[in-house]
């Protein structure tokens, strides 16, 4: 039988950090922050695979879905409203693509991206939302050239979801931002993947030894790696999404990022998955609630 990969991180992780010293935690931040890139299935009619490049010269691979022209729904076509979705860590875009295809079917013109070191964009080590943000800004901006200026909005799942805020330019202007199972600070999230391998004393004890390694890796402290902070200063809309009962981002970590967030943000709940299946989470309930949503901020609005 296959053991899942990201299980078999889990393991690998387990085995690393219990080895102590400096040796042991700096490997397991190299598996943690390695290039994952893979192959994507090729897009179907009317998708269409395109490239374009983030602002410090790294090749993305994305599929971008045109807005149904069948006129089931206004505005569909050239300046129909966009979605941006981004996907979570050691993922790509192919996880997005059922949930891309449905919402442009309503309407919607829709682009999935690879962020870096994932998927088929450039290889790359993962830095936690920090260095990705710079792929999220480059879809954005993309498709809000492609749809001649109309509002786009963003899924940010887990890993995607930082990257929409927490870049050297700020959170992204996007009137309407889902966030889906998104970590509210470096630290609380390597503590909580530490936790659910090797139990709390040990987590406490070593989740210091990975998650200060953003100074040699990265160049900052862990505490610039926060979503939480970023979206006190954000000026757009939000849909918060958690888990009850995701381990990794638990309700108490969402419940601080809807704390945080601009007045009217809402939440909403789901019960009875982890943090692997709310990421993917492709469900009728997930979909009318998020397609509710973006129709009240992006119908009829001017980019």
């Amino acid at each position: 039988m296959r053991v899942p990969r990201g299980r078999t991180i889990r393991r690998l992780l387990a085995v690393l950090v219990l080895l102590g010293g400096v040796g042991g935690p700096w490997v397991a931040g190299s598996v943690l922050t390695r290039s994952t890139t893979s192959d994507v299935p090729d897009a179907v009619a009317p998708a269409q695979d395109v490239r374009l490049r983030s602002a410090d010269g790294l090749s993305l691979a994305g599929t971008y879905w045109p807005g149904d022209r069948s006129g089931n729904r206004s505005g569909a076509g050239a300046a129909a409203p966009g979605l941006l979705l981004l996907h979570g860590n050691n993922s790509s875009r192919a996880v997005m693509a059922g949930n891309a295809a449905w919402f442009a079917r309503q309407g919607y013109a829709v682009l999935t991206i690879d962020l870096r070191g994932h998927g088929e964009s450039a290889a790359a080590e993962h830095s936690f939302g920090l260095l990705e943000s710079r792929d999220a800004w480059a879809g954005y901006r993309w498709l809000q050239q492609r749809q001649n200026g109309a509002p786009v909005g963003i899924v940010g799942v887990s890993l995607g979801g930082a990257a929409t805020l927490i870049g050297d330019e700020g959170p992204i202007p996007s009137p309407a931002i889902v966030l889906q199972a998104v970590y509210p600070e470096l630290r609380r999230a390597t503590a909580h993947r530490l936790r659910s391998v090797l139990g709390p004393v040990l987590a406490t004890a070593l989740e210091p030894t990975l998650s200060y390694q953003s100074y040699p890796r990265l160049g900052v402290a862990p505490g610039r790696l926060s979503p939480v902070t970023a979206i006190a200063g954000a000026h757009s809309s939000f849909l918060v999404i958690g888990g009850l009962d995701d381990v990794y981002t638990p309700p108490a970590d969402t419940e601080a990022m809807v704390a945080a967030a601009p007045k009217g943000t809402q939440v909403w709940w789901v019960p009875d998955l982890d943090h692997a299946a709310l990421s993917g989470l492709e469900s009728d309930a997930y979909r009318q609630q998020v397609e509710q949503f973006f129709d009240a901020r992006l119908r009829g609005v001017t980019g």
